[in-house]
């Protein structure tokens, strides 16, 4: 229900987005102009950009809801909450001599991790007595009411209606503030209303995942500092990626410009290409031990096919008038390789490199799942032993956005490295 919902809002907000954006700029006269100066067609990839207006609002959104389902005080609206508070209910029980009798259960609802007394209870009669329970919030208590009333020792002793609701074992009826089961076993179970937002162990507040980022920058977790952990990772990736890209990138070349190692090497890069690096962790640690040897192997498998298709593919994309061109101008296959074949492969290469560090900066995390003393996916996989789904939260943030940085500073690169990419 609740993911629903989420969606349902988020789905509202984009397209509420789309059209306050799009009126207010009708309202200046401004557009956004096309990228290069083109004139927007319908199916030109090329002549769109990123609206900047749209992301700026996309990440806003994201924030927006993250508050609004987990009761952050950072938010100006939140979905409805737990029940908190005091409560009741009522039930009748008889028995198979017609004896009968009502009692009041009260409930007193407290937000979890608290240490709260039940209410008193001071009414019933000879048949049935009053009771009472604490529960916290998205919790549920049993209430056995075979203790506390004087007929459930008589023969047939039964509840039979649940605020003057019928109710038979098993069946669960709406009660004020919440529901109430009848068990196969005759005791009476009270789930408080959950409302729409999510627990703090399951997704906790935005300023609770910034509390936990200063404390962790100022004492560290897991005796390292929250840099070292990056370091690390940071450290395992490059690692494993310059292994990748030195064997890949090679390989692709000679895969692209001959008959016999393409044909060699195709069966076993188009075997382990749609292989997960996660499912080759055994066999690492089989052959490699547990230790920084077996996590950079893991990486460097993640590159590795990933640089040699890429390179495969940008000799397969070079356009043949510039190689007979450059034959017909007497260079030599050495010259057409260095001044031809390499740099018009060059920005396929380099979109293999950024998927090949995307796909090595994920694995880092399963890579440290094994005898990690220092790294990022350390750090998570600890704390969610322990469920501290905070400082769970906080890594997968971080993951993101040094993942995100590393992406630009290789688009940066590509940038000056190759400034002829989409020339002709």
């Amino acid at each position: 229900m609740t993911g629903l919902v989420l969606l349902l809002i988020y789905a509202a907000l984009f397209l509420g987005s789309y059209f306050a954006v799009h009126f207010i700029r009708s309202l200046g006269g401004k557009a956004p102009r096309p990228a290069g100066g083109k004139t927007i067609a319908f199916g030109d990839e090329s002549a769109v950009r990123p609206d900047r207006a749209a992301s700026v609002l996309s990440v806003l959104v994201i924030f927006l809801i993250w508050g609004a389902f987990t009761g952050s005080k950072w938010v100006p609206f939140h979905v409805p909450a737990p029940f908190v508070g005091e409560t009741a209910f009522s039930y009748s029980a008889r028995d198979s001599a017609g004896r009968s009798g009502t009692a009041r259960v009260a409930i007193r609802v407290h937000e979890v991790g608290a240490d709260i007394d039940p209410p008193g209870v001071s009414g019933g009669g000879a048949f049935v007595q009053d009771d009472a329970a604490v529960v916290g919030a998205w919790r549920s208590v049993l209430i056995r009411v075979a203790d506390n009333d004087p007929g459930a020792a008589s023969p047939g002793f039964r509840i039979v209606t649940v605020d003057d609701k019928f109710i038979e074992p098993g069946e669960t009826v709406r009660v004020t503030d919440g529901r109430v089961t009848l068990t196969l076993r005759g005791s009476l179970s009270f789930a408080p209303a959950k409302g729409l937002q999510m627990e703090p162990v399951w997704m906790p507040s935005p300023e609770a995942v910034a509390q936990r980022f200063v404390e962790i920058v100022s004492g560290g977790y897991q005796n390292a500092t929250l840099w070292q952990h990056i370091g690390w990772s940071l450290l395992r990736v490059f690692a494993g990626f310059l292994l990748g890209s030195l064997i890949g990138i090679p390989l692709g070349y000679a895969m692209g410009l001959s008959g016999w190692v393409r044909g060699w090497f195709d069966p076993i890069v188009e075997f382990m290409r749609p292989v997960p690096p996660l499912a080759l962790i055994p066999l690492v640690i089989i052959w490699f031990g547990i230790w920084e040897t077996g996590k950079i192997v893991l990486l460097f498998l993640a590159a590795l096919w990933i640089m040699t298709i890429a390179a495969r593919a940008g000799v397969s994309g070079v356009n043949i008038s510039k190689v007979h061109a450059a034959y017909s101008l007497g260079a030599s296959r050495r010259q057409v390789l260095a001044h031809v074949i390499v740099p018009n492969s060059l920005p396929e290469i380099f979109t293999g490199a950024r998927v090949a560090m995307g796909v090595c900066w994920s694995t880092v995390v399963a890579a440290e799942l094994v005898a990690a003393q220092k790294g990022v996916g350390m750090m998570i996989i600890a704390a969610s032993k322990f469920q501290l789904t905070d400082i769970v939260i906080m890594g997968i943030i971080l993951i993101g956005i040094v993942g995100y940085g590393i992406d630009m500073a290789m688009r940066m690169a590509e940038r000056l490295t190759v400034p002829w990419k989409g020339r002709a």
